[in-house]
């Protein structure tokens, strides 16, 4: 049998290639063009349709001939045929081509289907000038498919999931795969399959536990028990194949994690617990329960939630750590261990996620938790914060205004103080805490804010403890201030009655309301006889005349009162001048009433006379000025500004000096010499003189060298190489060293004379008219430490 079949495929592979190759040696013929007859055209209104031509793709035998296109037209000359389109001259090119001539089409290159599945051209036939013969026809070549793509999976790795203990037939997940190949054909028909199976940990399970749908490649569970405690995770190799399941195959991999159902409650371990709490502590933690739960940890089948109860003050809480899964128990209120020193708390837990229907009837787990109190010394306490007390401003001093203002909870002996009190105006009883008023208080301290006044107290029990509490002060406005009148000075016009005017009066207290305004004015009965006082709102009056009064002074005493409860009034003397008043309303002199008659003179009139008045001083002062100027010139000749007027004119002489050191002689010019002792300087700086014109005295004689010898002599002229000016400046120096007709020690330099006249006058007075034994020079004595070596050298003694 199996010969047979051999034979019967041998004999079919034979005649198929025998077909192949006929089909390759005669080239069909087509006429495009043809009007009439029968053949493979079909006629569409005017035009033929040829059938598609179907080429195999990667075909070895290129280049292959693949039909010939005809003409039935009987030309005198020759056709030409040509070829356009994608394949040919456009993008796909070079993939056909005709021959001009014959009208063969034949293919060039071999062709992928997957490419480029059709061709769409259009033939033409041309004469040799390029002339069309016939309407271009369209050709169309079909790619035919072979199986020459694998089957690819759409992923490297599936990853799926199911729950545990899900029953077979549980749709876990779906895989897909592509095939290149034509779909319409079996090179594109795909089969799915599983090849193999692995579970982690390994080896957990060994039975098939999933299968595949051979066409849509969904994966189901195929038996039962997959349990997530036993087996967490399954590795599936896939395969796949087209030919539906015959042809080339390719491989994949799905991971399949078995997902975890809430089958497991959590239970407490241990049931019992014993904790401690200190007392007045709260929101932090006293301790913690444990519980076990095997389900999958980190999820809401694994987290526990704890429900409390015996706890009817609600002093507890509890919490879940989500790391640990752990009960964290609270104090959530300050717990008092002289009220109650042991507290019996009952827990329970369960999962947040519901228990599975999977999961064991068991009773929801519990624990037993008992809390002991554990007793410290408390701080004292404030029965209220802030400590709050109304009392009216004016309480008197020793007035109780708070008691029984906090307790000890651990019932020992407290000690109260008044920690702050700016304006000392409270005081406490060290042992009872009764705060009273040490003096009175006034509202317009800096210290009252919205008529507030706050202190505070502290309280200390004997173990040191201490606590502070404010003291709000609230103080109510009392009448403690009787109203002032103002002004107390003013004036009233002589027809104050006639014109209905009069001195406005008002009144100020230092109460605040309602003790303040409204005011009432009233006057004594004994003065309303000739004046009276008029209220023009609730602050304000108005005191007129009654009778026509003279001009002068009077003295008005008021009454001025407050709204406060108990009303408070005090008097005041008004002093009030009665006068003639302008159109303004104010007192004007008897000479001002003249100017303002129309007897006086007018205002312009007088603003010409103030004018004319102060031209007449600017004159005088220019005068005076101009007079001044010219006895500056009359200033006696050697002579300073204070001696007298000079009969000689002033000589304003520029003279320039070539020489610094000994100078020329000038007959009509006078001598003055400038002490400077470069020796000298550092100790004693010299007294400046300046050079003034003037007659020239006699100069005083040294002590410590002879007189009236000649001088020697001075070099004249500077030298004319700048080397030498050391030694012209030595020599000069040398020379007046040894003069002893010049002042002590000194170069001297020599001024020429300046000009007459100096209004600084002249120096030169010193030594005139006496001899050098006349002069006094004891007031150089008096001048400092710098003038004392130059007092000894004159000295006469």
């Amino acid at each position: 049998m199996i010969g047979r079949m051999l034979m019967a495929c041998v004999l079919a592979a034979a005649i198929c290639q025998v077909l192949n190759a006929e089909q390759h040696t005669r080239i069909q013929e087509v006429y495009p063009w043809r009007r009439q007859g029968e053949g493979v055209m079909v006629r569409v209104k005017r035009d033929w349709i040829i059938p598609p031509i179907r080429v195999l793709e990667n075909s070895k035998q290129v280049p292959e001939n693949l039909v010939q296109i005809k003409s039935d037209k009987i030309f005198t000359g020759e056709v030409i045929y040509k070829l356009e389109g994608p394949g040919v001259d456009q993008a796909p090119k070079n993939f056909f081509e005709i021959d001009d001539k014959t009208g063969v089409i034949r293919s060039k290159r071999p062709l992928d289907r997957e490419k480029y599945s059709s061709f769409t051209l259009k033939a033409f036939a041309l004469s040799t000038s390029g002339e069309r013969l016939e309407n271009p026809t369209t050709i169309e070549i079909v790619v035919l498919d072979q199986n020459d793509n694998r089957p690819v999976f759409t992923q490297k790795q599936f990853t799926g999931a199911v729950s545990e203990f899900s029953v077979p037939g549980t749709s876990v997940m779906s895989v897909s795969a592509t095939d290149a190949d034509d779909p319409m054909t079996d090179n594109a028909f795909l089969s799915y399959s599983i090849i193999g199976q692995e579970s982690i940990p390994a080896n957990a399970v060994t039975k098939t536990m999933f299968g595949i749908n051979n066409e849509t490649g969904t994966i189901y569970t195929r038996d039962v028990g997959l349990d997530r405690e036993v087996v967490k995770t399954f590795r599936l190799m896939l395969q796949v194949a087209d030919m539906g399941g015959m042809g080339l195959t390719s491989e994949g991999v799905a991971i399949i994690h078995v997902s975890d159902i809430n089958n497991h409650a959590p239970q407490f371990h241990p049931s019992s617990y014993s904790i401690t709490a200190v007392e007045n502590r709260m929101n932090y933690e006293i301790g913690r329960v444990n519980v076990t739960d095997f389900d999958d940890r980190g999820t809401g089948n694994w987290e526990a939630k704890y429900f409390l109860s015996n706890d009817p003050y609600r002093n507890f809480a509890v919490t879940t750590d989500s790391v640990t899964n752990q009960g964290i128990l609270m104090a959530a209120k300050p717990l008092d261990y002289e009220a109650q020193n042991e507290h019996i708390l009952f827990l329970t837990v369960e999962n947040i996620n519901p228990l599975s229907d999977k999961a064991p009837n068991l009773p929801v787990s519990s624990a037993i938790v008992v809390v002991t109190v554990v007793n410290e010394n408390e701080a004292p306490r404030f029965r209220e914060d802030p400590i709050r007390i109304v009392v009216p401003e004016s309480v008197a001093p020793g007035t109780l205004l708070k008691s029984n203002i906090a307790f000890d909870p651990d019932k020992s002996d407290l000690r109260y103080e008044i920690s702050r009190d700016p304006e000392r105006w409270l005081d406490i009883n060290r042992h009872t805490g009764d705060i009273t008023a040490r003096r009175t208080f006034n509202m317009r301290s800096q210290h009252v804010k919205n008529n507030i006044y706050v202190a505070v107290v502290k309280v200390t029990d004997v173990g040191g403890v201490s606590t502070t509490a404010s003291v709000a002060i609230t103080l109510k406005e009392t009448n403690d201030f009787p109203p002032k009148l103002l002004p107390r000075i003013g004036t009233v016009c002589r027809d104050a009655r006639r014109v209905a005017s009069g001195l406005v009066l008002t009144a100020e207290d230092d109460d605040l309301p309602p003790h303040a305004a409204p005011f009432v004015f009233e006057m004594p009965d004994d003065v309303s006889v000739n004046w009276t006082v008029i209220q023009v709102n609730d602050t304000h009056a108005m005191l007129q005349p009654l009778v026509d009064l003279g001009d002068g002074e009077y003295a008005v005493t008021l009454l001025v009162s407050d709204s406060g409860k108990p009303t408070l009034s005090s008097y005041a003397q008004i002093n009030v001048t009665v006068c003639l008043c302008d159109s303004f309303g104010d007192c004007k002199s008897e000479a001002g009433a003249v100017f303002g008659s129309s007897m006086g003179i007018s205002f312009i009139a007088l603003i010409v006379i103030m004018a004319s008045v102060g031209l007449l001083l600017l004159l005088l002062l220019l005068a005076v000025a101009a007079t001044s100027c010219g006895r500056r010139h009359h200033i006696k000749k050697g002579a300073g500004l204070l001696v007298g007027d000079s009969e000689d004119d002033i000589r304003d002489n520029v003279l320039n000096y070539d020489e610094q050191g000994g100078g020329e002689e000038d007959e009509n010019a006078f001598n003055i010499d400038l002490l400077w002792n470069p020796l000298d300087a550092p100790l004693t700086p010299p007294m400046p003189y300046y050079p003034v014109a003037g007659v020239r005295g006699k100069q005083p004689i040294r002590k410590d060298a002879p007189h009236n010898l000649p001088s020697p002599a001075y070099p004249r002229r500077p030298p004319a190489d700048p080397t030498d000016i050391e030694d012209y400046i030595s020599d000069g120096l040398q020379a007046a060293d040894k003069d002893p007709n010049v002042l002590p020690y000194d170069t001297a330099l020599i001024y020429d004379y300046e000009g007459e006249g100096s209004l600084a006058g002249s120096l030169s007075s010193i030594a005139s008219g006496s001899s050098d034994e006349d002069q006094d020079y004891d007031y150089l004595n008096e001048w400092g430490p710098r003038f004392q070596k130059l007092a000894n050298m004159y000295d006469p003694r």
